[in-house]
C-alpha cells in the first residue's frame, strides 16, 4: 500500500464522526489486503477520540486522567510512537531518547511495552521497535531508543537524559516526589522536552499541584467513553455496582475525590452506609434550604429527601438541589418532590425569608404541610448530631449522591473552601433532624 493511498484514505475519513469512521473501517477490513489492514490499524489519528490526541499547542506536560479501561495506555503508547517516529500531531521530528517510567519494571514491561495496548502491538511490522529486555530498552529502526525505569528506584533516573518521557499510573508510584524530581532533571534534550502522564487519579499532592500549573495540558476520559472497546458485561457490571460511589468516581470517571481531614463525615463512612434498596418507610420529609436572595447569582436552594423506617433508621432518598432558582421555581420543585415521594412534610428553614418562604410554597400548593425551622446555632454545631447518626450506623444512602457527598466530606469547622454555602448539607441536616432527632408520635408504616 502506497503512502499516497493511506493519505487519501485518511483525508476522506477524518471529517467523519468517530463512530462512522470505525464502522467504515471495519467494513473495509473484511475485504482489504492484509497490508492495508495493518497500515490502517496503525493510523491512530483515525481511531482516537479527541481526548486521546495531544492538545495544541504542545505543552511540556500532557496529563491524561482516566478511568479503568478508558484507553490511557493506548494514548500513552501512541504518543511515544509518534515522538519516536516524528509523526504529526505528536512531533515535528523524531525524539532520540525517551524514558518509560512506571510503578515497577514489571508493570512497564507487562503493560506499557508488551500489553494489549502497549508499544509492541501498535506499530506496523516495518516500524516496530525491538525489545531488548536485558538492556531494559526498546530500539526503533530509525535509531530512537526508549529506556525503562521503575518508580521503586528514583536513583536509576540520575544520570540519563531524555527528550521525552511517558509516566504511567503516576498516582500509584512509590517514592512519588523523589522519582518525579529525578525525571525532571533528566528531561534536557531538544528544544522542548515533553512528557505525557497517564493515570487513574488519586488525591496525591503532586497530582493536585500539576492540575493547577499553567504549563500543563489536561485531558479526561471515563471508562464509559471507551465502551465500544470493552466487554459490554464489564461496563454494565461496574457501572451498576460502583457508579456514583467514591471508588467508581475515581476508578471509572477519573475524578480526584477528596475529603477534608477535619470534616464530620468521611468517604469510608458513606461507603459503609450505602444501600441498593430501602425498606418500607414510616415517614418521609422533603427539606428545603432556600437561598438568601432570588438573584440568579445567589446560593443554591438545598433540596434533600429523606425517610425513616419502622426500626428508626434514616434513609437519604434524593438530592435535588437547584442552582440559580427563583422562589417560584424552587417552591414548585419542592412540592413536586413532596408529591412524588408521598412525603409527610416540607421542612423549610425560614431564617432568610421568614413568612415569605412559607407563603411561596402555599402559592404552589396550599395543602402541603410546612414545618418551619429556624437556625439558632452555627452550621457545624447543627451538623454534629446528624454526623453522629452516621457514625452509629443509623443512616443509609439509597444510592449515590456525588455532589451531596462531596459537600459533606469537605465541610469542617471553618465551613467549605472559598466561603461557599453548604446548601446540600443544610437540607440534609434539616431532613434528618426532623425525622430522627425531634420527638414524634407513633408513625404509620407505608410501602416504598
Amino acid at each position: 500500500m502506497s503512502h499516497s493511498s493511506v493519505r487519501s484514505l485518511l483525508d476522506a475519513l477524518m471529517p467523519l464522526p468517530l463512530a462512522e469512521r470505525v464502522r467504515l473501517l471495519k467494513r473495509l477490513a473484511e475485504t482489504a489486503p492484509p497490508d492495508w489492514i495493518e497500515v490502517i490499524k496503525a493510523q491512530w489519528t483515525i481511531w482516537a477520540r479527541p481526548d486521546q490526541l495531544p492538545p495544541s499547542p504542545w505543552k511540556p506536560v500532557w496529563l491524561v486522567l482516566g478511568g479503568r479501561g478508558a484507553g490511557k495506555t493506548r494514548t500513552g503508547a501512541e504518543w511515544v510512537k509518534g515522538m519516536a517516529l516524528g509523526h504529526p500531531p505528536f512531533a515535528g521530528r523524531r525524539t532520540d531518547r525517551i524514558a518509560l517510567v512506571g510503578e515497577t519494571q514489571g508493570q512497564v514491561r507487562d503493560v506499557m511495552i508488551e500489553g494489549v495496548s502497549g508499544l509492541l502491538s501498535i506499530h506496523t511490522r516495518w516500524e516496530r521497535p525491538v525489545w531488548q529486555p536485558s538492556l531494559r530498552r526498546l530500539q526503533w529502526p530509525n535509531g530512537a531508543i526508549a529506556q525503562v525505569f521503575s518508580a521503586e528506584d528514583p536513583e536509576g533516573l540520575r544520570g540519563p537524559q531524555f527528550g521525552a518521557a511517558w509516566c504511567d499510573e503516576l498516582a500509584k508510584w512509590p517514592n512519588l516526589q523523589e522519582c518525579w524530581d529525578m525525571l525532571q532533571f533528566g528531561l534536557r534534550l531538544g528544544e522542548l522536552p515533553r512528557q505525557v502522564i497517564t493515570t487513574t487519579p488519586r488525591p496525591v499532592p503532586l497530582l493536585k499541584r500539576l492540575l493547577v500549573e499553567p504549563h500543563i495540558a489536561v485531558s479526561r476520559a471515563r471508562t464509559q467513553d471507551n465502551r465500544y472497546n470493552l466487554a459490554a458485561e464489564f461496563v454494565r457490571a461496574v457501572t451498576e455496582t460502583y457508579g456514583g460511589t467514591r471508588l467508581g468516581r475515581q476508578e471509572l470517571d477519573g475524578e480526584i475525590v477528596e475529603e477534608s481531614p477535619d470534616a464530620l463525615w468521611t468517604r469510608a463512612m458513606l461507603e459503609a452506609v450505602r444501600e441498593r434498596q430501602h425498606p418500607p418507610l414510616a415517614r418521609i420529609a422533603v427539606a428545603v434550604d432556600p437561598p438568601a436572595t432570588s438573584s440568579q447569582r445567589a446560593d443554591r436552594c438545598g433540596l434533600v429527601v429523606a425517610g425513616i423506617d419502622e426500626a428508626g433508621l434514616g434513609h437519604v432518598l434524593e438530592d435535588a438541589t437547584m442552582a440559580g432558582a427563583r422562589p417560584q421555581e424552587w417552591a414548585e420543585k419542592a412540592v413536586a418532590l413532596y408529591r412524588r415521594h408521598e412525603a409527610d412534610a416540607l421542612v423549610v428553614e425560614v431564617n432568610q425569608g421568614g413568612e415569605m418562604v412559607e407563603s411561596v410554597i402555599r402559592e404552589v400548593d396550599a395543602g402541603v404541610p410546612v414545618v418551619s425551622v429556624r437556625a439558632t446555632r452555627g452550621k457545624y454545631l447543627r451538623a454534629e448530631p446528624v454526623a453522629a447518626l452516621y457514625a452509629q450506623g443509623r443512616v443509609r444512602h439509597a444510592g449515590a449522591f456525588p455532589e451531596l457527598e462531596d459537600e459533606i466530606c469537605s465541610f469542617g469547622p471553618g465551613g467549605l473552601e472559598g466561603g461557599r454555602s453548604p446548601d446540600r448539607l443544610d437540607a440534609l441536616v434539616w431532613a434528618l433532624t426532623h425525622l430522627m432527632l425531634a420527638p414524634r408520635g407513633r408513625p404509620r408504616v407505608r410501602g416504598m
